[in-house]
């Protein structure tokens, strides 16, 4: 007789929305995903109750900000993408932003463990005159816990667009060991990018640069700024990070999630 084989709990998870220049318009919740907005905040807060991602996991996030809305969002915490058993845990995020809208997608550090398997697409449809900026960072293994990450899967896709046209197009990709050339990470095992798409990207890219330091590096042209960062680990990422995070966010500044 043969036996059935092992059916794994997955976990999903699914957050729609939409803000408008007078608070929430529309807010769903399914399953693990969750959103909390601080009051009188334009900001929102996403949480995973189930504690992490695991291969086979699927979360989907739609965030919208209408016409003349300013909205961040943030993570309750860094997501933590544990060892699969096979498929990769699936992260997909929409986000959209309206004439003079403002969204800033600023959720704190992905990490990898080993043997961990993770597939993100990340797109946007922005109006013409709508603002920008989205961070990912990315962490293999915590390096004060003597972790080590010497397998790993990795598909990050990003695919941004403004008025209908393609303004930024990215693809992240890895399997095995991560990349560990001097023109990849060297010895470094924490990263990030950084985008900003505003019609003053331009002029901030000598203060972002200042920011960062040696850690990386900034170009800006037509209209968006793109910023790579690299550390040892994710507090040495973070001294970067934040700062350059805080020139580009103006006068609205960090959530406060991310100095905890």
């Amino acid at each position: 007789m043969t036996a059935e084989p092992v059916r794994h709990q997955r976990s999903e998870g699914e957050v729609q929305l939409t803000m408008g220049p007078r608070g929430t318009v529309r807010l769903r919740e399914a399953q693990a995903a969750k959103v909390r907005i601080p009051f009188c905040v334009p900001e929102a807060i996403l949480i995973n109750t189930g504690g992490g991602l695991a291969g086979g996991d699927r979360f989907r996030f739609d965030i919208t900000a209408e016409d003349d809305t300013t909205l961040t969002v943030t993570s309750q915490a860094a997501e933590r993408v544990y060892r699969s058993l096979g498929p990769a845990a699936e992260v997909s995020v929409a986000l959209k932003a309206g004439q003079r809208a403002s969204l800033m997608w600023l959720p704190q550090e992905t990490i990898l463990f080993d043997g961990a398997a993770l597939t993100r697409t990340i797109s946007a449809d922005l109006a013409p005159t709508a603002r920008l900026l989205a961070v990912e960072s990315l962490i293999l293994g915590r390096e004060a816990s003597g972790e080590t990450v010497a397998d790993a899967r990795l598909t990050d896709r990003w695919r941004i667009r403004q008025g209908g046209r393609l303004v930024f197009a990215d693809d992240v990709f890895f399997t095995g060991a991560p990349p560990a050339s001097l023109a990849t990470l060297g010895d470094s095992r924490a990263f990030a990018t950084v985008l900003l798409v505003d019609a003053h990207a331009e002029e901030l890219l000598e203060p972002v640069r200042a920011a960062i330091g040696g850690r990386g590096a900034a170009s800006a042209w037509s209209g968006k700024l793109v910023a790579r960062l690299t550390a040892r680990d994710g507090f040495d990422l973070r001294k970067s990070l934040i700062p350059a995070l805080s020139v580009l966010a103006g006068g609205g500044g960090l959530p406060k999630t991310w100095s905890f």
